[in-house]
């Protein structure tokens, strides 16, 4: 089976949870080839078995792709005289059309019926538009894009914004569209032209993605508008899988804090349309967690096709650690991950302050992941000052050189080279988000056979079952009797370490994430519609016994091509 495998700033040119969970997939399904088509994928590929090639690779939001160095209104003159040079008078008007369809899907207020428009997100960023004028304004955009080349400069011309402030005024606009000013019109329209470059890609032709048997994208949004685009013009069938919601991550985005109210209503309406409607045409969905899942319902899925999936870990790494019961300070909590706002080190720090209180000879691990992203190191900083307030150096004696019991460490520094070594230091992991998705580093834990307190947040409670402690976020007080009731109890520690890793060994393992897809794929491609394509040859032009070996068997051959013996 040929799968066209759709991924977006990952796999295979850069690292990290998602390319190492394609680059399983594709050398765990040996059997099958895989053609991948990287959006904003640059540099040098990874090594790539011999299974899977790079069919098209394409960063269409690089500096390179749009006019630099230009203001809004440029970029809409700029595009206005592009969009002229390119296009004549009737593809201008189907352009415009197509334009006006589907702002009026992300302008028009969402039915009373509506399964997405029932969803609580929040009152600032509204539902998800749903209807059909949405997409069929996309896919006329998609077809005049392959049918010219693409859409050189048009969805940043004077046109497109004239068409957005059109339905933006139009009657029954919801009341955030409605209140939309220019500012507000020329920053969406630059927004939407970029989130849909990926219709102008030389991806949609019989050639590349209509070769393929399969679809598999590996987010929603974006990365699987090119699969969205592929059932449209080829009829080939699109798996979507998700172990992160991007609609959900727009929401929750501090990039458009400074936004205002009506840009926010339009953003959301565009990544909720876009959203809604890979979910309606997609084949199956394999949310990667409860929570996960429980998005997609709110965003209109149908039950029917999604299935739970969860990511694979690979635990072989952590076996010796998992397997050594009586591994670790006995008084030593761990915390690991990305040091954000959204980890609430805060809250642990005041925790671990009672926890210290009444137990003195506790220690906590601060073990940072590296991220190389401006403004990163501010949290940090933060959260240092509060624990030298918190905490100050302690000294056994007068001579000594006092120490903290907080630490901030780097992964892959001197003191935690390694997870295995960073979990195996401890007795009790702990995460104290206030919000999450599907946290791996949780899954790692177990495996390492340690015991565990965690807030109630994103699949925490999917993952953990009845195997850790789960408290409420945002409650330092309810945290620290949690890690106190482990770190006093080694029996009850131990028991619930050893039940964690036999939970993590059975459901989150590679082995069963590959299981599930290869059955995923033979599912799909049995309920698809047969397309001969030319050269493939004519099917069961021999019988299966011309493939034994023997003298009968040639004659089989020549009987089934129309020989002389036949």
């Amino acid at each position: 089976m040929r799968i066209g495998l759709l991924t977006e700033g990952g796999y295979p040119y850069a690292t990290g949870e998602s390319g190492l969970w394609c680059d399983r997939l594709v050398r765990g399904l040996g059997q099958h080839q895989f053609d991948l088509y990287a959006l904003g994928g640059s540099g040098t590929p990874r090594p790539l078995p011999p299974n899977t090639r790079v069919a098209r690779a394409a960063d269409p939001w690089s500096p390179d792709a749009a006019p630099a160095g230009r203001s809004l209104l440029e970029r809409s003159a700029f595009g206005d005289r592009a969009a002229r040079r390119a296009y004549g008078r009737r593809e201008r008007r189907r352009f415009t059309e197509a334009l006006h369809q589907l702002a009026v899907g992300l302008c028009a207020e969402p039915a009373a019926g509506d399964v997405a428009s029932s969803s609580a997100l929040s009152a600032a960023d509204p539902s998800p538009a749903s209807g059909p004028s949405f997409a069929t304004g996309l896919y006329a955009l998609a077809e005049l894009a392959r049918e010219r080349g693409g859409l050189p400069g048009a969805l940043r011309s004077d046109d497109a914004v004239r068409t957005l402030e059109s339905a933006c005024r139009a009657p029954g606009a919801r009341r955030g569209a409605a209140a939309a000013g220019l500012p507000d019109h020329l920053a969406f329209v630059d927004h939407l032209e970029r989130a849909l470059r990926p219709l102008s890609l030389d991806w949609y032709a019989e050639d590349a993605l209509g070769a393929a048997d399969l679809c598999h994208a590996a987010a929603g949004g974006t990365t699987a508008l090119p699969g969205l685009l592929a059932k449209r013009f080829f009829g080939t069938p699109l798996l979507v899988t998700e172990y992160g919601v991007q609609l959900r991550s727009h929401y929750l985005s501090a990039a458009g804090a400074d936004r205002s109210a009506p840009l926010r209503t339009l953003l959301a309406a565009l990544h909720g349309g876009l959203a809604a409607e890979v979910y309606r045409q997609a084949a199956l969905l394999t949310p990667g967690n409860a929570h996960t899942r429980r998005w997609q319902e709110k965003c209109g899925a149908d039950r029917a096709r999604i299935r739970t999936v969860h990511p694979g870990m690979a635990a072989d790494r952590f076996a010796e650690v998992g397997e050594d019961e009586e591994s670790g300070d006995p008084a030593t909590l761990v915390w690991v991950g990305r040091v954000e706002p959204a980890k609430d080190l805060i809250a642990l720090l005041h925790a671990f302050a009672e926890i210290r209180a009444r137990r003195p000879d506790a220690r906590l691990r601060i073990v940072a992941v590296p991220v190389r992203e401006p403004g990163a190191g501010a949290y940090l900083a933060h959260c240092k000052g509060l624990a030298a307030q918190l905490f100050p150096d302690e000294a056994a004696g007068a001579h000594a050189v006092g120490e903290n019991p907080v630490t901030f460490e780097e992964l892959g520094g001197p003191e935690a080279p390694t997870l295995e070594d960073t979990y195996a230091s401890g007795a009790v992991v702990v995460l104290s988000s206030v919000v999450e998705g599907f946290p791996a580093g949780l899954v790692e834990a177990m495996l390492c056979a340690r015991a565990t307190v965690s807030t109630d947040v994103g699949a925490v409670v999917e993952i953990i079952g009845g195997t850790g402690l789960v408290v409420p976020p945002r409650n330092p007080r309810a945290l620290a009797d949690a890690c106190l009731a482990l770190l006093c109890d080694p029996e009850r520690r131990h028991r619930l370490g050893a039940a964690a890793r036999a939970r993590a060994l059975e459901l989150f393992t590679v082995e069963q994430n590959l299981a599930a897809f290869r059955g995923i794929y033979l599912e799909l491609l049995s309920h698809a519609p047969v397309r001969h394509r030319p050269g493939d040859g004519v099917p069961f032009a021999h019988p299966a016994e011309a493939h034994v070996p023997g003298s009968w068997a040639q004659k089989a051959v020549t009987a089934g091509t129309g020989g002389p013996d036949a």
